[in-house]
Order: C-alpha cells, then sequence, then structure tokens
C-alpha cells in the first residue's frame, strides 16, 4: 500500500513533468509537506482526547512542514506556479494524500513515516540529478531572496528543529547562487529522510526528538537496523 502510494506519486513527478522541472519541484513541494501536516492533526487529536501528548514531536514535525514550506516558496519565486493546470493538479493531489496518511497514521504510524521516509529520498534524488545536469547554468543565476531569509539572514530556529540527527546550528548553508540553494534544499531531504528513519525506530518512542533540548541524542541501540541515507548509498554504489 504504501510502496503503491509512493509509486503514483513518483509517475506524476517524473513522467507528466518530465520536460518541466521548475513546475516538477512545486508539485513534489505541495504535496511533500502535506504528510507532515497529517501527522501533526493527529497528535494534536491523541493530546486533545488525552491519551497521548509528544509536544516534542510536533514541534519537529511543524519545523519539517515549515522546512517545506520554503522549498514551496522557493519554487513559486522560481514560476513554479505560474500554470493554472499546475496549481490544480498539485493541490488535488495534496488533498487526497492528507486523508490517506492521516488514516495510515493512526493505525500504523511506522508505516506513514516509511511512506515520507521513500518520497524524502526520491526527492533528494531528483534535486541531486537536477543540480548534476544543470550545474553552470544554476551557478549563473543569483538566489531568490526568499532563501537567503530562510537559510542566512532569518531566524534559523525552525531550521534547525527538523534535523534531529545534528546539533543545533551545526548546519549552515551557503546561498551565494540558485546552484547553492538547490544544494542547500537537496541536503535539507536528506535530513528529512534522516528524521523518517528516526521517527520509525521504536526505542525513540519515549525520547524528545527536538534538537534544542538538553535530552541525550537519539537512540544509538546497536541491536536496530542500519537504514542508509541517500548520499551514503551514493558513496557505497560509487
Amino acid at each position: 500500500m504504501i510502496r503503491f502510494l509512493v509509486s503514483i506519486l513518483v509517475f506524476v513527478i517524473n513522467v507528466v513533468y518530465r520536460d518541466r522541472p521548475i513546475p516538477r519541484f512545486y508539485v513534489l513541494e505541495t504535496v511533500a509537506r502535506v504528510p507532515y501536516f497529517s501527522y501533526l492533526s493527529v497528535l494534536h487529536l491523541y493530546e486533545s482526547l488525552g491519551l497521548w501528548r509528544k509536544a516534542d514531536w510536533l514541534k519537529v514535525h511543524f519545523a519539517e512542514s515549515w522546512n517545506e514550506l520554503h522549498h514551496l516558496l522557493i519554487m513559486e519565486s522560481l514560476g513554479g506556479d505560474n500554470a493554472w493546470i499546475d496549481r490544480v493538479l498539485s493541490r488535488s493531489a495534496a488533498l487526497v494524500y492528507y486523508w490517506i496518511i492521516v488514516g495510515i497514521y493512526v493505525v500504523n504510524p511506522r508505516g506513514a513515516y516509511h511512506f515520507m521516509e521513500m518520497v524524502e529520498e526520491h526527492a533528494y534524488n531528483t534535486y541531486n540529478k537536477y543540480l548534476i545536469e544543470n550545474e553552470a547554468e544554476l551557478k549563473a543565476a543569483p538566489a531568490p531572496e526568499i532563501a537567503v531569509k530562510y537559510y542566512r539572514d532569518g531566524d534559523l530556529y525552525m531550521f534547525d528543529e527538523f534535523q534531529t540527527s545534528r546539533k543545533p546550528e551545526e548546519r549552515r548553508p551557503a546561498v551565494d547562487n540558485l546552484y547553492d540553494v538547490f544544494v542547500a534544499i537537496r541536503d535539507d531531504e536528506e535530513e528529512h529522510v534522516k528524521t523518517m528513519v528516526a521517527c520509525q525506530d521504536p526505542a525513540n518512542r519515549s525520547i524528545n526528538m527536538s534538537p534544542h533540548n538538553a535530552v541525550p541524542a537519539l537512540s544509538q541501540d546497536p541491536t536496530v537496523a542500519v537504514v542508509l541515507t541517500p548520499s551514503q548509498k551514493e558513496e557505497v554504489t560509487t
């Protein structure tokens, strides 16, 4: 079921938008932020019912949606939402996926996180391929103002918050040109993969996920299976 849902999204992004990279990224980012809304909705419901309070998980998932929002704003600044058909298609898909992930998260939280792990891994690979194929052109273009504000000049608390494998202020991307911006977005996707993997680990269910909390880092239990991130997989195969 999870793989089928991901395969539909991948088909639309890779086939329908094969020759339109910026609209493709716009659609990808519109849909990619929706599962985080689903997680937040269900966690809020559990807390409202007095069943499960995970305030730090809420903060991390909101930070993830905040990061994806800025990816979306960057794509909009590049003209990714200019065509009405792209706006309609992406928002319709987002609405459908929101309710699907809500249902999955209620009955199978690990499955819902695995869905997002695969989506973010696909996003990493998509951006990485685009960077390789368009390096010279991207380096000649300026960084959008929204990207500079998000990655360099703004309040970076939320930027640090979604990266549960890192300490706050550890990662500060360069934003000197459009190539740097796409590198930062690509690397954000890898950080999302790491966070989604951590959310699937039963050993982490009772700890604070927030990087800003003074609680020890995520579980380092050697019995937990190691899951390679996209860039690690790349290193292994090269």
